[in-house]
């Protein structure tokens, strides 16, 4: 176990939902839990007091983004990640490896590693779980993760299988390559869609000593039906008393789906990149600001949201995006993230309280 770090289920119900708390380095953190994406050490168009204040207490910078800018030997000689960009509290960074699926040119993977060309400037890069660790540990985050081969969905069943097994063997080799002792590692269960293969990865993963378990490799096209089924067929292969982790999602109801089967972490940019297109999160529904019926719309976009943004009204945050005012994104994202916070306590309380199921179906009720 990495030193300062700790796991303890304080509620747990046997339709799967639980409450817990997750001991870092740099404080606890109630789960569940949504981690905004601080991508290049921030959270974009939001500075980290206005984060702070929405409610965040664990933020998700990336691996692959910071080592091609700034290099993470500048981070580290700034202290870290977190002091890096003024954040106190517990961080988490991701492997590189959904950027190098997602963003990066030429790729090439082998059993040694990732060979690609930079997004930004075509040079070449080598990505191994040896070097995915060695970069991390710079970084300085709380919690690490493993490096993983992801593929898009759908995808033929030997492809799935093979980027699987590569996947366990690049944690096998993440595990052997840790030199910090205060930082916490987490394996990631791939596997696609297909239950056998899901269910043997885990298994395999388990038998590792990792401080937890993501759950990656979905939100790549899958659609939320399957996402969902896969959930269900994974999460019971997961050590009970070890937080879970489900990579780049997402969607509200999604995350309150996940939460019902006993998943504890979550991250994802839509909060932000939502905001920054007028698009706002509610517990009656998402807004679309840009419409012309909140033309004279005098209402803030909730009554109850302590946010800076429900200061205004709905007329004025649809000027501010008409008219290209900055003020107007700044705004929509710190509302979304406060609305996440929002969700995640709510959700807490109803667990804690016995009362997931009728808030689950209350939620799902509304925002549909």
């Amino acid at each position: 176990m990495s030193d300062g770090f700790g796991f303890r289920v304080e509620v747990a119900h046997s339709s799967g939902s639980r409450a817990g708390v997750l001991t870092t380095p740099h404080g606890h953190v109630q789960t569940p839990l949504f981690m905004p994406v601080a991508t290049l050490a921030s959270v974009k168009g939001v500075d980290v007091g206005r984060v702070a204040e929405t409610g965040a207490a664990m933020l998700l910078a990336n691996t692959y983004h910071l080592h091609l800018r700034p290099g993470e030997e500048l981070v580290s000689e700034s202290g870290g990640v977190g002091a890096f960009m003024g954040w106190s509290g517990p961080t988490l960074t991701d492997s590189g490896g959904y950027q190098v699926f997602s963003l990066a040119q030429q790729v090439q993977v082998t059993d040694h590693g990732a060979t690609f060309r930079s997004h930004l400037d075509g040079s070449r890069v080598d990505l191994t779980p040896e070097k995915a660790v060695a970069i991390q540990e710079l970084l300085g985050a709380d919690i690490a993760m493993q490096l993983d081969h992801v593929i898009g969905l759908p995808a033929a069943r030997n492809d799935v299988a093979e980027a699987m097994e590569r996947s366990l063997a690049w944690g096998e080799r993440c595990i052997k390559a840790r030199r910090k002792s205060d930082q916490a590692m987490f394996g990631i269960v791939q596997g696609g869609l297909d239950p056998d293969l899901r269910a043997a990865s885990a298994r395999h993963l388990r038998s590792l000593p990792f401080e937890g378990f993501a759950v990656g490799g979905l939100s790549v096209g899958e659609g939320p039906e399957a996402m969902a089924s896969t959930l269900q067929v994974t999460v019971p292969h997961l050590p009970k008393d070890k937080p879970r982790y489900l990579m780049g999602v997402g969607k509200p109801e999604d995350i309150v789906n996940a939460v019902a089967v006993g998943i504890d972490m979550f991250d994802c940019v839509l909060p932000t990149r939502c905001g920054r297109n007028a698009l706002l999160y509610t517990f009656d529904g998402p807004l679309r600001l840009r419409n012309s019926q909140y033309l004279t719309d005098q209402r803030p976009i909730e009554n109850d949201c302590p946010c800076m943004a429900c200061c205004h009204s709905r007329a004025y945050l649809r000027h501010l995006f008409l008219s290209g005012e900055m003020l107007g994104p700044v705004l929509a994202s710190i509302h979304n993230l406060t609305f996440y916070q929002r969700l995640m306590k709510y959700l807490r309380e109803a667990i804690v309280a016995d009362q997931f199921e009728a808030a689950r179906a209350d939620i799902l009720a509304r925002m549909n």
